[in-house]
């Protein structure tokens, strides 16, 4: 860990970084998944759907962007290495095999509610330790992963 002022304890800061890492995995992996759809989508809605993955990654990508940050503040250092992130992402594969832009946008449905699973449990447990403003990083997160899901699975007629 690297020296800081910060006046969390290194043990709380030590905590946070490992929860942030976690999250900055999975997220880098979502990015990839929702570019893999984007790249692959095919039918009759392709253009609104190719799009929208495409605004859907832009959004991930901020997000670990800020997760990032975040360990970067608490005097850790951001590990977002290929190798890294496929050991420590817990997301599912995405099945690259697909084209239908419904099964796509089931896919894609799926992983970023794995994420937004996460991060709700990533609040409390951030809250539970101590550090209040990584819950609350966790929590602006977690209402655009929310308002993503939202956008994405409003192109499925849920049953």
């Amino acid at each position: 860990m690297q020296k800081t002022h910060n006046t969390l304890t290194e043990n709380i800061r030590g905590q946070s970084i490992e929860l942030l890492g976690k999250n900055l995995a999975a997220a880098i992996d979502l990015h990839m998944q929702l570019k893999l759809a984007h790249w692959n989508v095919r039918g009759p809605a392709f253009i609104a759907i190719h799009e929208l993955f495409d605004k859907v990654a832009g959004e991930v990508e901020e997000f670990s962007d800020m997760l990032a940050e975040r360990i970067g503040a608490l005097g850790g250092v951001a590990k977002g290495g290929a190798k890294i992130v496929l050991e420590k992402s817990f997301l599912k594969p995405y099945p690259v095999e697909i084209a239908n832009e419904q099964t796509h946008v089931e896919a894609v449905s799926k992983a970023l509610a794995a994420f937004g699973e996460s991060i709700r449990e990533s609040i409390d447990q951030s809250a539970d330790f101590g550090d209040a403003i990584t819950a609350d990083l966790f929590t602006n997160i977690g209402r655009g992963v929310d308002q993503q899901l939202w956008f994405v699975e409003s192109h499925n007629a849920l049953k």
